[in-house]
């Protein structure tokens, strides 16, 4: 399988490899820091995300939880096979500490390039790399360091809401398949008008101006009673209705049952510091992501709901024509 053309993608200019990082023939250099190469300054808009994720950096990383959550979330989704992954170019925009990053190298033979905004690059490398089928940066959505249509796989998780235009990341995103090669996203859907009536959305005004330190300090302080409360209201069959309007993430709905009580308060924390810190949480419409898919020259698309245990998550996937 050839090699990844990699650009720098403010002047389309071809990347060549030195000591120092990635450099065009312009001299401009990207450099390799702590296992990526950078492309964006790590103060922007993800930087909760940075912030999160070198904070807990194997809280959700399978080989170290002895769970497999992302394993079944990976596999329920994409169907792909593991023996027609070898050898593939994947492109893996929005890596985070790296949960599907470890699930691709340890459960298939593929080259995955893989891509954050945040330098959450950083604990994605502590996780999973050095590893020869690696390859780590730190780029945008936007601005991704490859030459067009080069993959044969691309895989965005829980990333898309996140972005301030998600019509133009999913634009970004089709433009790396290469034809015949697939895509694949999930994303927040909205599944009706209730939606947004939601502790999250009407507490994220306040909470993404917090700073990262002060908004992680209170939910740590608030979370044991939290969580007490929130397995009173669905102990006594009121979870659904109730727990909504609680400042605490979906235990129900998005954690594993058995765990401890220190592992689930640290999930805890994390995934509702992940609730209220993002800069954009736009969640979208089923239909409205399948319509992007088409305009932008995807053909056999399908979006709907994947099930999986007792998780589910709202996907669309297509090939490209």
């Amino acid at each position: 399988m050839p090699s990844i053309q990699l650009v720098n993608p403010f002047n389309h200019q071809p990347l060549h490899y030195s000591n120092e990082g990635l450099k065009d023939s312009g001299n401009n250099l990207f450099p390799l820091e702590n296992g990526a190469y950078k492309f964006v300054k790590s103060d922007n808009y993800t930087s909760n995300f940075g912030f999160q994720w070198n904070k807990f950096v194997t809280t959700q990383i399978d080989k170290s939880t002895n769970f497999k959550l992302s394993y079944d979330r990976f596999f329920a989704q994409t169907g792909w096979d593991k023996e027609d992954l070898s050898g593939k170019n994947m492109l893996e925009v929005g890596s985070g500490a790296g949960r599907f990053t470890q699930i691709v190298l340890d459960h298939t033979k593929a080259n995955l390039y893989s891509v954050d905004y945040s330098n959450a690059v950083e604990a994605n490398y502590k996780n999973n790399g050095p590893n020869e089928r690696l390859h780590l940066f730190q780029a945008s959505v936007y601005e991704l360091p490859f030459a067009p249509a080069q993959f044969d796989k691309v895989f965005c998780f829980g990333v898309l809401q996140h972005t301030p235009d998600v019509k133009k990341s999913v634009e970004s995103l089709i433009s790396m398949v290469k034809p015949g090669g697939e895509l694949l996203v999930d994303f927040y859907s909205v599944s009706g008008w209730w939606t947004k009536i939601h502790a999250k959305y009407l507490l994220r005004p306040f909470t993404r101006k917090m700073s990262h330190e002060q908004l992680y300090k209170k939910i740590d302080k608030h979370a044991d009673w939290l969580i007490a409360t929130n397995r009173f209201f669905s102990k006594i069959g009121l979870g659904k209705i109730l727990n909504r309007f609680l400042p605490i993430c979906d235990i129900d709905g998005t954690l594993p049952s058995g765990l401890s009580k220190e592992k689930l308060r640290e999930m805890v924390v994390l995934d509702t510091f992940d609730m209220f810190s993002p800069q954009y949480d736009q969640p979208q419409r089923i239909s409205t992501v399948v319509n992007w898919f088409n305009t932008y020259g995807m053909s056999n698309v399908w979006g709907g709901y994947v099930y999986y245990g007792k998780y589910k998550s709202a996907v669309v996937k297509g090939i490209k024509k």
